[in-house]
Parts: C-alpha cells; sequence; structure tokens
C-alpha cells in the first residue's frame, strides 16, 4: 500500500506505508480511497517472514521507501478511510512524535479494560503510563510518523527471535525526545487473525526492559519511594532493581492486613548483611511517590502482548491464565485476540484499587506511576 499526491511516491516493501499527501492509492486490487469514502479500507498486506519470524520485513521496509511520513498497517486490521488524512495532519504539527489513534475491537467485547486504556488515555498518561505491561501508550498497529524521525530514532532491533521490537523502537522513540500524540477518532477495527504468524518473546525479557527504562528515566530524580503492592509483583519488583535502586524503597503499602500486621518484607536472597527489611504498610500511611505494581486482571485464558508479535503458548492442554504481563507472554491459536483481558477474566479488585488511589488525590507522573 502506498499512499500519493500529485507527485508519485516510490511504492515501499510491504507492511509500512510512505505518505506522500491526504490522498490514499493502493498496491493490491483493492480499489481506491479517498478521504471522501464513507467505507472502511482494508490494508490486505501480509508481512514477510525471516526464520518464520512475522513481521521482519515490515519493519525493516521504511529504510527502502521514500515519502515524508510513514504509517504501518498491519494485515488482520481494518483501516478506516480518513486514518491517513487525520494523522497526517497530527503529523505535520508534532513532527517528533508518534501519531497513534482510538480503535475499535473485534469481536467488540474481547479486551474491554485494555481498550478502555487505550482510548481514554489523557494526553499526559501518554506519557506517564509507558512503564505498564501494556507498552506503548498507543499501539504498534496505529503508528503514523515522521520519516525523517523515524530515521533519526533508528531501525527496529532485529536481534532475532524473542526481541520484543515494537517495544525498544518506542522506549529510544522517548530517549531521543520524542512524543505520543493520539487523534482521538476510531480509525482502526483492531482483531486478531487466528494463523498469523507466531514467535515468542519472554515475559523475563519484556520485565527486564520495563525495570531498567523505569530505573533509567524516573528513579533518579527520586531520593525514596514506596511500592505499592506487598504481594508477589511487588517483592518481584524490588528484587529486579539495582541495589542502588533498591535502597530507595523505604516501605511497600498494601490493604492486606495480614502483610500489614506482619510489618516488613525481608529480602532473604541478598548478598548485604543484615539482610534488608523493608516495612510493610496501609496505604493511607505510606508517603509518595509509589510505584504501583497492583494486578488487576485474572484471566481465565491468555492473550498476546497486545503491542507485540503473537506468541505460541507452549502448553496446550488448558488455559494460561493470562494476568497482564506479569505471568507470561503466550497464547493459544484460538485466543480472542491481542491485549491482556479476554471475555470473561475477574477484575481482582472491582474498581477498588482505583478508588483508593483517587482517595489520596495525587499527581500522576509526580506522585505515583503504573508499572502493573
Amino acid at each position: 500500500m502506498s499512499t500519493r499526491s500529485s507527485s508519485p511516491c516510490t511504492t515501499p516493501s510491504p507492511g509500512w506505508t510512505s505518505a506522500c499527501g491526504p490522498s490514499c492509492s493502493r498496491t493490491s486490487k483493492a480499489p481506491w480511497s479517498s478521504r471522501s469514502s464513507t467505507t472502511p479500507v482494508r490494508t490486505g498486506l501480509r508481512p514477510s517472514l525471516r526464520d518464520g519470524r512475522g513481521g521482519w520485513k515490515t519493519r525493516g521496509s521504511p529504510w527502502s521507501s521514500e515519502g515524508t511520513t510513514l504509517l504501518h498497517p498491519e494485515e488482520d486490521d481494518v483501516m478506516m478511510p480518513q486514518r491517513v488524512r487525520l494523522q497526517l495532519e497530527a503529523a505535520a504539527q508534532h513532527p517528533t512524535s508518534i501519531i497513534g489513534c482510538r480503535v475499535r475491537r473485534e469481536p467488540p467485547k474481547s479486551t474491554e479494560r485494555y481498550t478502555r486504556w487505550i482510548n481514554q488515555l489523557t494526553p499526559d498518561q501518554l506519557l506517564t503510563q509507558v512503564f505498564t505491561s501494556h507498552g506503548p501508550t498507543v499501539i504498534m498497529p496505529t503508528w503514523f510518523c515522521s520519516r525523517a524521525w523515524f530515521f533519526h530514532v533508528g531501525p527496529f532491533d532485529e536481534g532475532g527471535q524473542g526481541v520484543p521490537e515494537d517495544l525498544l523502537f518506542f522506549y529510544d522513540h522517548l530517549r531521543k525526545g520524542g512524543g505520543v500524540v493520539r487523534v482521538d477518532q476510531s480509525l482502526l477495527l483492531y482483531r486478531y487473525l487466528p494463523d498469523a504468524a507466531t514467535h515468542s518473546v519472554l515475559e523475563t525479557t519484556i520485565w527486564t526492559h520495563r525495570v531498567r527504562f523505569l530505573e533509567e528515566r524516573v528513579l533518579p530524580r527520586w531520593a525514596a519511594f514506596t511500592i505499592w503492592n506487598a504481594g508477589r509483583q511487588g517483592r518481584r519488583l524490588y528484587r529486579s532493581l539495582t541495589a542502588e535502586a533498591r535502597r530507595k524503597v523505604v516501605a511497600f503499602c498494601d490493604v492486606d492486613e495480614n502483610k500489614i500486621r506482619k510489618g516488613f518484607y525481608c529480602h532473604e536472597d541478598s548478598q548485604e548483611r543484615p539482610k534488608p527489611r523493608v516495612p510493610v504498610l496501609h496505604f493511607r500511611a505510606a508517603r509518595p511517590p509509589f510505584v504501583i505494581c497492583v494486578k488487576l486482571v485474572q484471566g481465565t485464558g491468555c492473550s498476546r502482548p497486545p503491542w507485540g508479535p503473537r506468541s505460541p503458548c507452549p502448553s496446550r492442554a488448558g488455559p494460561c491464565g493470562w494476568v497482564t504481563a506479569f505471568t507470561h507472554s503466550r497464547v493459544h491459536p484460538s485466543s480472542t485476540g491481542p491485549g491482556h483481558f479476554r471475555p470473561g477474566n475477574k477484575d481482582l479488585t472491582g474498581g477498588a484499587f482505583e478508588d483508593n488511589l483517587r482517595s489520596l488525590h495525587l499527581r500522576e507522573g509526580q506522585d505515583f506511576l503504573h508499572f502493573s
């Protein structure tokens, strides 16, 4: 697919689109789509494969294309006809930003909490929530950006199977001062294609990149902080930090009376003597800033990470119990699609966590950050 104005563009390789103007044409047999069209446009492009990996040429092809802007249509999604025009207008105003958009899900109720997250983040949250297990705050299938800026950030990491290249590119984009902008219209039908090429990205790899990015971008400006969750995920975050960052953790906080009654968490694996003991407090007694590491949903099935390639679940015996990105990064072919939450998944807090957080009247990005 290529887009062109009065001056022709060189057709890029499959996957990425080189946009020279607001009108849209296609190199496939599908009909033209113009800004006045009222029906969705199917991209109809399939990624090339290298060593069984889906999307390698998709991610590398901007380097062989021409044009001033780039977008990334995926084979399993449906693009609305006004997408190119609206995102091109936004890119002209924000030349160093990745431009995303709102989406509709297919099936419609397949990932309700995650879809709300995609569509309802505020402009500030597009930057403050980049540390969560959801990955990029504008999802990869919606990306649109200046070609010059893409070159400035650099190519995708093609280090081989198991590399979360989308996430790493997004982090590099932010490191170089890039912005994140969302067009607040639904410009993409975001759905799952069961027979797509698959490969695995280990959850431990994703976790390590997320922790390092948190340490790099946030923790240097905090003299001390509290981890919100004295349970498994909060303790895992603590153990994953460098020794220098661990020394900044002044407490865990929780609502579980049993954890609070115990009074502390002892880091048994530490080489320090005596072993570090971190107080466990009720959340109202704890001091900000907080790194929030609360598990919100328990899955009855599993689903791929919303921002990365599809991943095969090694176990065919039963559901994997995908819970945010903390357990693992695997998917059954019968999964309802990208994202963490499937129909029937259990909301573990019933909204109580959100109510507790709001009751403290904190400022996101300054007094707390989400890592869950």
